[in-house]
């Protein structure tokens, strides 16, 4: 037991430093409010921004999630995007060895995608989730279309419909996004545009000072 204590102790440390680790990648998006949204999570400037359904911006963080029957939903404007043709910033739901969400909540991580046709390719982004479904050093990339998992609720009540593919996985083509809704179809076309069709590439990670692009759309900076 103390050796495997001691083990997290070392995984969480190399992460909080800045070292290069190895991890797995998924997608979803279930229009839920993110975990990081509550406060008292971790030592924040404020939780992550939410919206309602019209995407009207939510500061309140006590406001019961459009999955659990209440108004706040994940923003339409935390779909990825590509800063040039070898970089892009995102947000994700993480879980990270050896840390808990007081450690990764808000936390900033450069993804270098090592496997599949966007290996070489980098992409920073924000943990604003978590999910217990979730295995050690994951990130789940939010991605519009991305798949809505155990959470089908969610994006029916924020949009009043949803065509988002698979439950698990999502669309399977471009085309396929036509058929989201507009606040978010660019979001989508991102996955088949500069992420090129990738499904679940490694990467190798490590944390960064978050780009401002980022804090701006969250609202969120760790202290």
């Amino acid at each position: 037991m103390i050796n495997l204590v001691r083990a997290l102790g070392i995984a969480f440390l190399f992460a909080k430093a800045g070292y290069a680790q190895t991890g797995q990648t998924t997608r979803y998006w279930d229009c839920c409010k993110p975990s990081c949204a509550w406060s008292g999570k971790a030592s924040v400037s404020q939780p992550v921004l939410t919206c309602d359904r019209n995407q009207n911006a939510l500061t309140d963080p006590n406001v019961k999630s459009g999955c659990d029957g209440g108004t706040a939903f994940a923003c339409a404007n935390n779909s990825p995007w590509a800063v040039d043709d070898n970089t892009a910033y995102g947000f994700a739901a993480v879980r990270i060895n050896g840390g808990t969400e007081s450690s990764w909540c808000c936390a900033c991580y450069e993804l270098t995608f090592t496997s599949s046709a966007i290996a070489g390719k980098k992409m920073i982004v924000q943990a604003t989730n978590t999910g217990g479904d979730l295995g050690q050093n994951h990130f789940d990339l939010m991605i519009p279309g991305g798949g809505v998992g155990a959470f089908a609720q969610g994006c029916p009540a924020q949009y009043g419909s949803w065509n988002g593919g698979a439950t698990y996985g999502g669309v399977s083509s471009r085309a396929g996004c036509d058929s989201l809704p507009a606040a978010v179809r660019e979001g989508c076309y991102f996955r088949f545009d500069w992420f090129q069709g990738a499904d679940n590439p490694s990467v190798s990670f490590q944390t960064v000072t978050c780009p401002s692009q980022l804090t701006a759309i969250s609202g969120c900076t760790r202290h």
